[in-house]
């Protein structure tokens, strides 16, 4: 395993890098238009000066419409930056996310769920994306504070100095709304990850619902989380209004100071009138608390979302060699294998050969650990010790390329990816042709039934209404286009009617030349067709033998319930 490279305390940094040239565009148009803003309380102080002198003032008031003008066009082009750079890196973020996933494997599920994957992908995405926004946003909000400070001291700087008395109580109620508002934003969308897993185990499990009666008991489990939501929302809420409204105490109390000092210093004609003006405008934006409540809740949301997405990228994937395969027919080989389900140890210490060419079925009881075998023997899964060859070769070893297109697999419930029937079959392929297709339809038994379709081998998957045997065919088609050294069937004959299983186990399990074949087996007549038989028991290989010499043991036979 190797770990990702996108640590929780990286992957912020690497948001905002990725954002670039657009989120310094932003900042760029967001600060231009706070300093537009900052220059207009000045032109309109100097505006009012000349007019109450009656002296001409009209290239101040096309100043201050200019101003004006500026500042809404700069606000246009910061809005269409803002939803660019959001919908850019929530895009990047999800393509991250989803390479993640798949390079995770079956670990991703088992890890976070499936329905709270989806959360984090669709939702926390989307949040994460705001955050080089936020930040240029937030940039941007405090030029308006430094740069009324700053006007101010330059007006008179006794008017800087009774806003900056109260500023270190401003600062520390930002800190303060800014630490509560992470926490509760993190528990909001915790919850929210919660529901979507329950959510989506619902729909994966409709059926069974159904044929319960249980659709009430389920709705209530699912949204059992709903009043923990509302608390987390209600804080959220109580939070922010809290800092608005502390915020909103303060901050006219300094204006109000500001103003007063000023009306002393027009009284002793240190400050002009125009000068007034500008100080008690200087004044609102230097204590412009609640554009930064909003920033800061903003970017305390995204950063929540990124924490969530980080989780995902932080845990470590499988990592691949470079080495390619040696010449050889396919001979698998385990060494010690030893593997489990989260705490408990499945397979201990497997030793296992598999000759080329050759079938191997696999059988065992329930929980015996044969899905697991299955699935190291073509690195879907790695061992917790001991290692997995192909003729010869480690599989950590080998390049990801060669792994895969040295092994095939066909599942109890194939996935039909792709837009079409051809599509799925041909899943994975760099050139599927339609000959190679056909043909591996054919060997499937599936060629028949696809042609019945509306538009055949055209037809779109979800169009095409199949049986829970026509779709294992489906797969079965898959793995056969796929070729390779090693052809792996986890239970992938279960659903086929009797006639059919035989066609296809006559054809697939044929002597001669061809793939290593390793089955997943639950019936006599399949473990009956094998080379071999390997017998789980208890997490160890008990006997591995032809079945007919295996089925004189009582205990075997019970193992098919004989």
């Amino acid at each position: 395993m190797t770990p990702s490279p996108e640590a929780p305390a990286r992957l912020p940094r690497a948001v905002l890098r990725h954002a670039g040239a657009r989120c310094a565009a932003l900042c760029a148009v967001s600060t231009a238009a706070s300093a537009a803003a900052l220059l207009l309380p000045a032109a309109l102080g100097r505006t009012l000066d000349l007019l109450l002198a009656h002296a001409p003032a009209a290239r101040w008031v096309a100043c201050c419409a200019g101003l004006v003008l500026l500042i809404a066009v700069l606000d246009g082009c910061a809005g269409v930056l803002t939803g660019t750079v959001d919908a850019r890196s929530a895009s990047w973020l999800r393509r991250r996310v989803t390479g993640q996933v798949l390079a995770l494997g079956p670990r991703a599920g088992a890890r976070f769920g499936a329905g709270d994957l989806v959360a984090r992908l669709v939702g926390n995405a989307a949040q994460a994306g705001t955050a080089p926004a936020a930040v240029a946003a937030l940039v941007a909000a405090l030029a308006g504070p430094v740069g009324g400070v700053v006007a101010l001291g330059l007006i008179d700087p006794w008017l800087a100095a009774v806003l900056l008395a109260g500023a270190p109580v401003l600062a520390l109620l930002l800190r303060a709304f800014a630490r509560d508002t992470s926490a509760c934003v993190a528990d909001y969308q915790r919850v929210q990850g919660r529901m979507a897993a329950a959510l989506t185990e619902a729909v994966g499990g409709f059926r069974t619902i159904r044929a319960a009666g249980a659709e009430d008991r389920e709705t209530a489990r699912i949204l059992a989380p709903l009043p923990e939501l509302s608390r987390a929302g209600h804080r959220m809420w109580r939070v922010q209004g809290r800092a608005a409204a502390q915020a909103v105490t303060v901050a006219p109390l300094l204006n109000l100071g500001v103003v007063a000092v000023a009306g002393l210093l027009l009284a002793r004609h240190r400050v002009s009138v125009g000068e007034m003006l500008a100080a008690s405008r200087y004044a609102v934006l230097a204590t412009g608390v609640g554009v930064l409540v909003g920033q800061l809740a903003a970017l305390s949301r995204a950063r929540a979302a990124t924490g969530r997405l980080a989780e995902v990228l932080a845990e470590p994937a499988p990592g691949h060699g470079t080495r390619g395969l040696p010449a050889g027919c396919g001979q698998l080989e385990l060494r010690g294998v030893t593997a489990g389900r989260g705490d408990r140890t499945v397979l201990d210490g497997v030793d296992l050969l598999v000759p080329g060419g050759t079938t191997l079925a696999v059988v065992g009881r329930s929980g015996a650990g044969k899905s697991l075998l299955a699935e190291l023997a073509g690195r879907l899964a790695d061992p917790d010790a001991g290692e997995v060859l192909l003729d010869g070769m480690p599989l950590r070893d080998l390049g990801h390329a060669d792994l895969r297109a040295a092994v095939s697999y066909a599942f109890e419930r194939p996935a039909l990816l792709g837009t079409t029937v051809e599509d799925a079959i041909g899943f994975g392929l760099t050139t599927p042709s339609p000959d190679r297709i056909r043909s591996a339809a054919r060997a499937a038994h599936a060629d028949d039934f696809v042609r019945r379709l509306p538009h055949g081998y055209a037809t779109r998957c979800a169009d095409a209404p199949r049986s829970g045997g026509e779709s294992q065919r489906l797969g079965l088609a898959r793995a056969f286009a796929h070729g390779g050294r090693l052809l792996i069937l986890d239970d992938a004959l279960s659903s086929l009617d009797t006639v059919t299983e035989h066609r296809i186990a006559q054809s697939l399990l044929a002597p001669g030349a061809g793939p290593t074949r390793l089955l997943i087996a639950h019936r006599t007549a399949t473990a009956a067709r094998a080379d071999a038989v390997a017998w789980l028991d208890g997490g160890r290989i008990r006997a591995v033998g032809p079945h007919a010499e295996l089925w004189r043991d009582a205990e075997y036979r019970a193992v098919f319930g004989a």
